[in-house]
Protein backbone atom coordinates (compact mmCIF):
# COMPACT_ATOMS: atom_id res chain seq x y z
CA UNK A 1 0.00 0.00 0.00
CA UNK A 2 1.39 3.44 -1.37
CA UNK A 3 1.72 6.07 1.95
CA UNK A 4 2.41 10.08 1.42
CA UNK A 5 5.47 9.13 2.81
CA UNK A 6 6.45 5.85 0.72
CA UNK A 7 5.52 8.36 -2.46
CA UNK A 8 7.75 11.19 -0.81
CA UNK A 9 10.93 9.23 -0.50
CA UNK A 10 10.27 7.18 -4.06
CA UNK A 11 9.69 10.57 -5.96
CA UNK A 12 12.77 12.10 -4.17
CA UNK A 13 14.93 8.52 -4.89
CA UNK A 14 13.92 9.10 -8.45
CA UNK A 15 14.90 12.86 -8.93
CA UNK A 16 18.49 12.02 -7.33
CA UNK A 17 18.53 8.79 -9.59
CA UNK A 18 17.71 10.86 -12.85
CA UNK A 19 20.10 14.25 -11.62
CA UNK A 20 23.22 11.06 -10.90
CA UNK A 21 22.12 9.87 -14.60
CA UNK A 22 22.86 13.21 -16.04
CA UNK A 23 26.52 13.51 -14.39
CA UNK A 24 27.31 9.48 -15.83
CA UNK A 25 25.86 10.86 -19.59
CA UNK A 26 27.48 14.21 -19.60
CA UNK A 27 31.08 12.00 -18.68
CA UNK A 28 30.15 9.48 -21.24
CA UNK A 29 29.10 12.13 -23.86
CA UNK A 30 25.98 10.12 -24.19
CA UNK A 31 23.79 12.61 -26.00
CA UNK A 32 21.38 13.47 -28.71
CA UNK A 33 22.63 15.44 -32.33
CA UNK A 34 20.42 17.42 -34.13
CA UNK A 35 18.99 14.89 -36.79
CA UNK A 36 16.75 13.95 -39.32
CA UNK A 37 14.16 12.51 -36.86
CA UNK A 38 14.05 15.12 -33.91
CA UNK A 39 13.32 19.06 -33.89
CA UNK A 40 16.34 19.85 -31.89
CA UNK A 41 18.44 22.51 -32.89
CA UNK A 42 20.88 21.62 -30.43
CA UNK A 43 23.15 18.61 -28.06
CA UNK A 44 20.79 17.74 -25.53
CA UNK A 45 21.76 14.66 -22.93
CA UNK A 46 20.49 11.24 -24.05
CA UNK A 47 18.50 8.67 -22.05
CA UNK A 48 16.66 10.62 -19.60
CA UNK A 49 13.63 8.50 -19.74
CA UNK A 50 15.93 5.83 -18.14
CA UNK A 51 14.06 7.13 -15.03
CA UNK A 52 10.87 5.16 -15.79
CA UNK A 53 12.56 1.76 -15.57
CA UNK A 54 13.74 3.02 -12.38
CA UNK A 55 10.24 3.97 -11.21
CA UNK A 56 8.84 0.89 -12.25
CA UNK A 57 11.65 -1.03 -10.44
CA UNK A 58 10.25 0.49 -7.01
CA UNK A 59 6.76 -0.58 -7.75
CA UNK A 60 7.90 -4.55 -8.53
CA UNK A 61 9.58 -4.29 -5.18
CA UNK A 62 6.81 -2.56 -3.67
CA UNK A 63 3.96 -5.61 -4.68
CA UNK A 64 6.54 -8.45 -3.65
CA UNK A 65 8.16 -9.08 -6.82
CA UNK A 66 4.80 -9.59 -9.03
CA UNK A 67 4.96 -10.08 -12.58
CA UNK A 68 7.96 -11.00 -13.13
CA UNK A 69 7.98 -12.03 -16.58
CA UNK A 70 6.78 -8.39 -17.21
CA UNK A 71 9.39 -6.82 -15.67
CA UNK A 72 12.10 -9.70 -17.36
CA UNK A 73 10.70 -8.76 -20.67
CA UNK A 74 11.04 -4.84 -19.65
CA UNK A 75 14.75 -5.26 -18.63
CA UNK A 76 15.27 -6.74 -21.98
CA UNK A 77 14.18 -3.94 -23.68
CA UNK A 78 15.31 -1.46 -21.79
CA UNK A 79 18.90 -2.93 -22.20
CA UNK A 80 18.87 -3.46 -25.56
CA UNK A 81 17.50 0.17 -25.91
CA UNK A 82 20.04 1.94 -24.22
CA UNK A 83 22.65 0.38 -25.87
CA UNK A 84 21.34 1.14 -29.16
CA UNK A 85 21.21 4.66 -27.75
CA UNK A 86 25.32 4.78 -27.15
CA UNK A 87 25.86 2.71 -29.99
CA UNK A 88 23.50 1.93 -33.37
CA UNK A 89 23.04 -2.25 -32.92
CA UNK A 90 21.26 -3.80 -35.96
CA UNK A 91 17.88 -3.83 -36.30
CA UNK A 92 17.30 -7.04 -37.14
CA UNK A 93 19.52 -7.58 -33.38
CA UNK A 94 17.02 -5.21 -31.73
CA UNK A 95 13.44 -6.70 -33.24
CA UNK A 96 14.44 -9.98 -32.38
CA UNK A 97 15.39 -9.05 -28.99
CA UNK A 98 12.63 -6.41 -28.39
CA UNK A 99 10.35 -9.37 -29.37
CA UNK A 100 11.47 -11.68 -26.26
CA UNK A 101 10.50 -8.94 -24.44
CA UNK A 102 7.05 -8.59 -26.03
CA UNK A 103 6.31 -12.09 -25.91
CA UNK A 104 7.02 -12.55 -21.89
CA UNK A 105 4.68 -9.78 -21.33
CA UNK A 106 2.38 -11.03 -23.29
CA UNK A 107 2.89 -14.64 -21.18
CA UNK A 108 2.56 -12.21 -17.89
CA UNK A 109 -0.78 -10.83 -19.05
CA UNK A 110 -2.18 -14.18 -19.58
CA UNK A 111 -1.13 -15.52 -16.79
CA UNK A 112 -4.30 -14.72 -14.44
CA UNK A 113 -6.26 -16.67 -16.79
CA UNK A 114 -3.83 -20.35 -16.34
CA UNK A 115 -3.67 -19.60 -12.29
CA UNK A 116 -7.53 -18.73 -12.01
CA UNK A 117 -8.36 -22.35 -13.68
CA UNK A 118 -10.47 -19.68 -17.31
CA UNK A 119 -7.54 -21.65 -19.22
CA UNK A 120 -6.51 -25.42 -18.18
CA UNK A 121 -3.50 -25.98 -20.87
CA UNK A 122 -3.62 -29.80 -20.06
CA UNK A 123 -6.63 -30.56 -21.58
CA UNK A 124 -6.61 -27.76 -25.12
CA UNK A 125 -7.85 -29.39 -27.81
CA UNK A 126 -5.72 -28.66 -31.03
CA UNK A 127 -8.33 -25.86 -32.37
CA UNK A 128 -7.71 -23.95 -28.84
CA UNK A 129 -4.01 -24.02 -29.32
CA UNK A 130 -4.52 -22.61 -32.81
CA UNK A 131 -6.85 -19.83 -31.58
CA UNK A 132 -4.54 -19.33 -28.73
CA UNK A 133 -1.43 -19.16 -31.13
CA UNK A 134 -3.04 -16.91 -33.47
CA UNK A 135 -4.54 -14.14 -30.88
CA UNK A 136 -0.75 -14.43 -29.30
CA UNK A 137 0.38 -13.53 -32.92
CA UNK A 138 -1.97 -10.61 -33.58
CA UNK A 139 -1.18 -9.51 -29.91
CA UNK A 140 2.91 -9.59 -30.74
CA UNK A 141 2.14 -7.79 -33.87
CA UNK A 142 -0.18 -4.90 -32.71
CA UNK A 143 1.83 -4.61 -29.31
CA UNK A 144 4.90 -4.45 -31.03
CA UNK A 145 3.69 -1.82 -33.72
CA UNK A 146 2.34 0.31 -30.82
CA UNK A 147 6.09 0.62 -29.01
CA UNK A 148 7.21 1.40 -32.47
CA UNK A 149 5.10 4.30 -32.71
CA UNK A 150 5.63 5.59 -29.40
CA UNK A 151 9.38 5.35 -30.12
CA UNK A 152 8.29 6.89 -33.39
CA UNK A 153 6.95 10.09 -31.96
CA UNK A 154 9.49 10.72 -29.21
CA UNK A 155 11.08 13.72 -31.47
CA UNK A 156 10.01 16.88 -29.52
CA UNK A 157 10.21 18.30 -25.90
CA UNK A 158 7.54 17.22 -23.62
CA UNK A 159 5.57 15.23 -26.14
CA UNK A 160 6.76 11.69 -24.76
CA UNK A 161 6.41 12.45 -20.99
CA UNK A 162 3.27 14.58 -21.25
CA UNK A 163 1.62 12.41 -23.67
CA UNK A 164 2.46 9.68 -21.26
CA UNK A 165 1.25 11.11 -17.85
CA UNK A 166 -1.98 12.00 -19.68
CA UNK A 167 -2.50 8.05 -20.72
CA UNK A 168 -1.68 6.96 -17.18
CA UNK A 169 -3.98 9.40 -15.50
CA UNK A 170 -6.78 7.31 -18.12
CA UNK A 171 -5.35 3.74 -16.97
CA UNK A 172 -5.14 4.75 -13.35
CA UNK A 173 -9.04 6.09 -13.10
CA UNK A 174 -9.81 2.65 -15.49
CA UNK A 175 -7.77 0.39 -12.78
CA UNK A 176 -9.13 2.07 -9.65
CA UNK A 177 -12.68 1.24 -11.02
CA UNK A 178 -12.38 -2.37 -11.96
CA UNK A 179 -10.27 -2.70 -8.74
CA UNK A 180 -13.25 -1.61 -6.65
CA UNK A 181 -15.48 -4.47 -8.23
CA UNK A 182 -13.18 -7.06 -8.34
CA UNK A 183 -12.81 -7.78 -11.89
CA UNK A 184 -9.00 -6.70 -11.95
CA UNK A 185 -6.37 -9.22 -10.81
CA UNK A 186 -3.52 -7.58 -8.69
CA UNK A 187 -5.42 -4.23 -9.02
CA UNK A 188 -3.34 -2.68 -6.41
CA UNK A 189 -0.30 -3.78 -7.64
CA UNK A 190 -1.06 -2.26 -11.03
CA UNK A 191 -2.35 0.92 -9.22
CA UNK A 192 1.46 1.02 -7.58
CA UNK A 193 3.15 0.35 -11.01
CA UNK A 194 0.82 3.20 -12.54
CA UNK A 195 1.37 5.90 -10.16
CA UNK A 196 5.42 4.81 -9.19
CA UNK A 197 5.83 5.40 -13.49
CA UNK A 198 3.95 8.33 -12.98
CA UNK A 199 6.34 10.11 -10.60
CA UNK A 200 9.22 9.04 -12.58
CA UNK A 201 7.13 10.71 -15.65
CA UNK A 202 6.93 14.14 -13.34
CA UNK A 203 10.70 14.05 -12.65
CA UNK A 204 11.21 13.89 -16.48
CA UNK A 205 8.60 15.95 -17.74
CA UNK A 206 10.41 18.89 -15.03
CA UNK A 207 13.78 18.59 -17.10
CA UNK A 208 12.25 17.82 -20.42
CA UNK A 209 8.84 19.75 -20.94
CA UNK A 210 10.28 23.03 -21.64
CA UNK A 211 11.78 25.50 -24.23
CA UNK A 212 15.31 24.41 -23.63
CA UNK A 213 15.01 20.68 -22.39
CA UNK A 214 17.87 19.20 -20.03
CA UNK A 215 17.55 15.33 -21.85
CA UNK A 216 15.23 13.86 -24.15
CA UNK A 217 13.96 10.34 -23.23
CA UNK A 218 16.16 8.25 -25.80
CA UNK A 219 15.32 5.14 -27.18
CA UNK A 220 15.56 3.49 -23.49
CA UNK A 221 12.43 6.17 -22.46
CA UNK A 222 10.13 5.97 -25.09
CA UNK A 223 10.07 2.00 -25.68
CA UNK A 224 10.27 1.49 -21.78
CA UNK A 225 7.24 3.60 -20.91
CA UNK A 226 5.57 2.24 -24.16
CA UNK A 227 6.29 -1.40 -22.66
CA UNK A 228 5.16 -0.36 -18.98
CA UNK A 229 1.91 1.29 -20.86
CA UNK A 230 0.87 -1.31 -22.95
CA UNK A 231 1.06 -3.94 -20.18
CA UNK A 232 -1.34 -1.88 -17.50
CA UNK A 233 -3.66 -1.38 -21.26
CA UNK A 234 -3.72 -5.45 -22.44
CA UNK A 235 -3.86 -6.42 -18.40
CA UNK A 236 -7.04 -4.54 -18.38
CA UNK A 237 -8.41 -6.09 -22.23
CA UNK A 238 -7.75 -9.22 -21.01
CA UNK A 239 -9.44 -8.75 -17.49
CA UNK A 240 -12.56 -7.63 -18.83
CA UNK A 241 -12.32 -9.18 -22.56
CA UNK A 242 -12.69 -6.04 -24.21
CA UNK A 243 -10.22 -4.26 -26.60
CA UNK A 244 -11.22 -0.59 -26.40
CA UNK A 245 -9.33 0.69 -24.10
CA UNK A 246 -6.58 1.25 -26.88
CA UNK A 247 -8.72 4.60 -27.46
CA UNK A 248 -6.29 5.25 -24.48
CA UNK A 249 -3.49 5.15 -27.02
CA UNK A 250 -5.68 6.33 -30.18
CA UNK A 251 -4.28 9.66 -30.60
CA UNK A 252 -0.78 8.64 -31.10
CA UNK A 253 -2.25 5.02 -32.98
CA UNK A 254 -3.88 7.79 -35.91
CA UNK A 255 -0.55 9.71 -36.46
CA UNK A 256 1.55 6.92 -36.47
CA UNK A 257 -0.44 4.89 -38.62
CA UNK A 258 -1.38 7.21 -40.81
CA UNK A 259 2.38 8.65 -41.67
CA UNK A 260 3.04 5.50 -42.07
CA UNK A 261 0.77 4.56 -44.96
CA UNK A 262 1.48 8.21 -46.14
CA UNK A 263 5.23 7.28 -46.56
CA UNK A 264 3.90 4.55 -47.97
CA UNK A 265 2.17 6.30 -50.71
CA UNK A 266 4.98 8.77 -51.11
CA UNK A 267 7.22 5.19 -51.75
CA UNK A 268 9.66 6.20 -49.32
CA UNK A 269 11.55 3.49 -46.93
CA UNK A 270 9.26 3.49 -43.58
CA UNK A 271 12.30 2.26 -41.65
CA UNK A 272 14.62 5.73 -42.38
CA UNK A 273 14.22 8.71 -40.37
CA UNK A 274 11.81 11.54 -41.35
CA UNK A 275 9.66 14.42 -40.32
CA UNK A 276 6.62 14.00 -41.80
CA UNK A 277 4.57 13.18 -38.36
CA UNK A 278 1.71 16.03 -37.99
CA UNK A 279 3.40 17.31 -34.53
CA UNK A 280 7.00 17.20 -36.62
CA UNK A 281 4.83 20.15 -39.26
CA UNK A 282 3.39 21.95 -36.01
CA UNK A 283 7.13 22.48 -34.81
CA UNK A 284 9.03 22.91 -37.75
CA UNK A 285 7.05 23.96 -40.62
CA UNK A 286 4.91 26.26 -38.52
CA UNK A 287 7.23 26.96 -35.88
CA UNK A 288 4.70 26.14 -32.96
CA UNK A 289 6.33 25.88 -29.49
CA UNK A 290 7.68 22.32 -28.72
CA UNK A 291 5.89 22.93 -25.22
CA UNK A 292 2.89 24.04 -26.99
CA UNK A 293 2.19 21.09 -29.86
CA UNK A 294 3.17 18.41 -26.71
CA UNK A 295 0.24 20.25 -24.93
CA UNK A 296 -2.48 19.85 -27.93
CA UNK A 297 -1.46 16.32 -28.35
CA UNK A 298 -2.27 15.94 -24.70
CA UNK A 299 -5.35 18.09 -24.76
CA UNK A 300 -6.65 15.77 -27.58
CA UNK A 301 -6.17 12.43 -25.78
CA UNK A 302 -7.41 13.49 -22.63
CA UNK A 303 -10.69 14.82 -24.57
CA UNK A 304 -10.45 10.98 -26.10
CA UNK A 305 -10.58 9.74 -22.52
CA UNK A 306 -13.61 11.95 -20.92
CA UNK A 307 -15.42 10.75 -24.26
CA UNK A 308 -14.57 7.18 -23.25
CA UNK A 309 -15.69 7.02 -19.69
CA UNK A 310 -19.12 8.45 -20.90
CA UNK A 311 -19.69 6.28 -23.28
CA UNK A 312 -17.50 3.09 -22.94
CA UNK A 313 -17.10 0.71 -25.83
CA UNK A 314 -16.00 -0.34 -29.72
CA UNK A 315 -18.45 2.25 -31.03
CA UNK A 316 -16.86 5.18 -29.51
CA UNK A 317 -13.43 3.80 -30.21
CA UNK A 318 -14.09 4.01 -34.25
CA UNK A 319 -15.86 7.20 -34.12
CA UNK A 320 -12.82 8.54 -32.56
CA UNK A 321 -10.79 7.35 -35.40
CA UNK A 322 -12.77 8.49 -37.63
CA UNK A 323 -12.79 11.88 -36.57
CA UNK A 324 -9.19 12.12 -35.91
CA UNK A 325 -8.41 10.35 -38.97
CA UNK A 326 -10.77 13.21 -41.13
CA UNK A 327 -8.62 15.76 -38.80
CA UNK A 328 -4.80 14.14 -40.06
CA UNK A 329 -5.85 14.24 -43.52
CA UNK A 330 -7.37 18.24 -43.58
CA UNK A 331 -3.73 18.99 -41.84
CA UNK A 332 -1.81 17.11 -43.96
CA UNK A 333 -3.97 18.23 -47.09
CA UNK A 334 -3.20 22.32 -45.77
CA UNK A 335 0.32 22.35 -44.65
CA UNK A 336 2.08 19.57 -45.92
CA UNK A 337 2.90 21.30 -48.98
CA UNK A 338 5.54 23.80 -46.45
CA UNK A 339 7.34 20.41 -45.32
CA UNK A 340 7.36 19.37 -49.54
CA UNK A 341 9.21 22.84 -49.93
Amino acid sequence: MLTPVTLLISFVGLLVLELLYFKIAAAFNIVDRPSQRGSSDRITLRGGGVIFVFGAYIAFALSGFLFPLFFLGLSLVAVISFVDDIHSLSPRLRLVLQTIGVLLMLAQVTMPLVTSGTWNLATFTGQQWTIVLLYGLIGLIVVTGAIDIFNFMDGINGITGGYALTVLIALAVACHQLAATGALPHGEALQQLIVLTGLADVVFCFFNFRRRARCFAGDVGSISIAFILLFVLCSLCVATEDLSWFAFLVVYGVDGCLTIFHRLMLHEDITTPHRKHAYQLMANELHIPHVVVSLIYMALQGAVDVVYFCFPGYLTLLLVIVVLSLAYVVFMKKYYHLHRN
